[in-house]
């Protein structure tokens, strides 16, 4: 993280959760219809209009998320990942989403990435609940 990161409390990246889902819904249909073409014409992966149509809204997509303070993780475009840098226990973090989860309940060390996944500590959350 530099110094420009916002950094997320839980309950923020909560309350952005409802757009980050729509966001990511996009870029993951996006993903989608690429594959689709790329599968139809055989592999044959000549850009056509249609194709760098799809690219251009997956990187208008992706932006968004990068003005929101988050970041999409999933090249693969398969379980659309996506980090909320954060603070837990005083050390920088990344909050951590999957697009099939309902919730941010896990956060993970940058250097340990995605398998490093930890259920976020419940005082976080609490605390946070508290408030709202």
């Amino acid at each position: 993280m530099n110094q420009k990161s916002k950094i997320f409390t839980p309950d923020e990246a909560r309350r952005t959760l409802p757009l980050v889902k729509q966001i990511v819904r996009d870029i993951l249909s996006k993903g989608f219809e690429i594959k689709t073409i790329i599968d139809s014409v055989n592999g044959d992966i000549k850009i056509d209009n249609r194709i760098q149509a799809f690219i251009d809204s997956m990187e208008a997509y992706i932006e968004e998320l990068n003005e929101l303070g988050c970041y999409y993780k999933d090249w693969n475009f398969e379980i659309g990942l996506v980090d909320f840098p954060a603070v837990i226990n005083d050390k920088e973090v990344f909050l951590c989403w999957r697009s099939d989860e309902e919730y941010i309940i896990y956060y993970h060390d940058p250097k340990e990435g995605y398998p490093g996944r930890k259920k976020i500590p419940g005082e976080y959350l609490i605390k946070e609940t508290n408030l709202s």
